[in-house]
């Protein structure tokens, strides 16, 4: 990532009565209307983030941070397509600060030029981050990642069967496994530990397809959410399924018979991404927050309550975390763990989940 150059984008036209009456709202609030809200935008940013452990991101990361800044944080949440849709269509009115995106979408908005580059003079923290939170393919550094393996039933499967890919084929298995669709995170992390592990790489979409449609008569489910593949486990409807180690988090604190293991080929992760839009009203304040976000404190209350595996190696692994994935979380890259070249997935997205649906999920 050459976030040491200076921030440059295409600017975006400017259409914000086409967003919704909440977000307009915002971005009036943060950019100022007046002389008199000007003072007030200085000491205010907005984070536009995931809809889910906002109470918890708020106690771990957002009041520390005005409490040493003096800085206010704004709030809005959705999900990454509708949050990106939404700066697509306001452009530089869109009032958002950094928002906190997944990769994919990430990548996306780059395509668009929506976001700038983050400049790395402002944010000392950068320094302290591990290597692929700072990937060229992306214009803002990754705060937390998220690791593809395999959760199951420790009464059902020991974990070298649950490791390796051909579980999901096993006869004997069939109608007890899930998998996810390739429309959610753990997707395409699945099929590309497919396509590495059976065929020429992360990238062999004909071979992964054609494996996972082999697969798909005994698979139960191809899940979309993490409530599914939990409630299918603890129900006892499957004894495995691919998935994030995060979702396995809440299930073996519980101390009941699950747990979770990375594959013995085919690892990836996905990262989560802080951004800062082209047309940000507070660019300084939201190189305070992302530098405060990565920084060690930050990164250590975030795993603790939020459960965000941290790219600082300085900060702390909680238990919960440390019992589901064990010494990974120190350094993944090392542990066999890699990311997916944004280059790679932009252009073809679209292709790809017609054809999963087409060649896998319609049987």
């Amino acid at each position: 990532m050459t976030h040491h150059r200076p921030a440059r984008h295409a600017a975006a036209a400017r259409r914000g009565t086409a967003l919704a009456s909440g977000l307009a709202a915002t971005a009036l609030l943060v950019s100022g209307c007046s002389a008199g809200d000007d003072a007030a935008a200085e000491d205010t940013i907005v984070v536009s983030t995931f809809p889910f452990g906002v109470e918890e991101f708020q106690e771990a990361v957002i009041d520390p941070f005005t409490a040493k800044t003096g800085i206010k944080v704004e709030v809005e949440t959705g999900s990454n397509a509708d949050r990106l849709s939404q700066l697509q269509v306001a452009g530089d009115d869109s009032g958002i600060d950094v928002m906190l995106i997944s990769d994919y979408y990430a990548a996306l908005g780059q395509e668009s030029d929506l976001f700038q580059e983050v400049d790395a003079a402002q944010v000392p923290s950068l320094d302290e981050v591990a290597d692929f939170a700072l990937e060229d393919g992306y214009a803002g550094p990754a705060y937390s990642y998220q690791l593809n393996g395999t959760i199951y039933s420790t009464e059902d499967l020991s974990a070298e069967e649950a490791a390796e890919w051909d579980l999901y084929g096993d006869e004997a298995l069939a109608g007890r496994l899930a998998l996810p669709d390739i429309s959610v995170t753990a997707g395409q992390l699945m099929v590309s530990g497919v396509g590495e592990t059976y065929g020429d790489g992360p990238y062999d979409i004909d071979t992964a397809l054609d494996t996972l449609g082999g697969w798909a008569p005994g698979i139960l489910q191809f899940y979309s959410s993490s409530t599914e593949v939990t409630n299918l486990l603890t129900q006892g409807e499957i004894v495995a399924a691919d998935s994030l180690s995060g979702f396995a988090t809440d299930l073996v604190a519980s101390g009941e018979p699950y747990a979770w293991t990375p594959p013995a080929t085919g690892r990836y992760m996905a990262t989560n991404r802080a951004m800062i839009p082209a047309g940000a009203p507070n660019a300084d304040g939201a190189h305070q927050f992302i530098d405060y976000l990565l920084s060690a404190e930050a990164q250590t209350t975030s795993a603790e309550l939020v459960g965000d595996l941290p790219v600082n190696p300085g900060a702390t692994v909680p238990d919960s975390i440390a019992a589901v994935v064990g010494d990974i979380a120190a350094d993944p890259v090392a542990a066999g763990y890699a990311t997916l070249d944004p280059a790679e997935l932009v252009p073809t997205r679209g292709e790809w989940v017609d054809r999963f649906a087409r060649e896998v999920t319609a049987g």
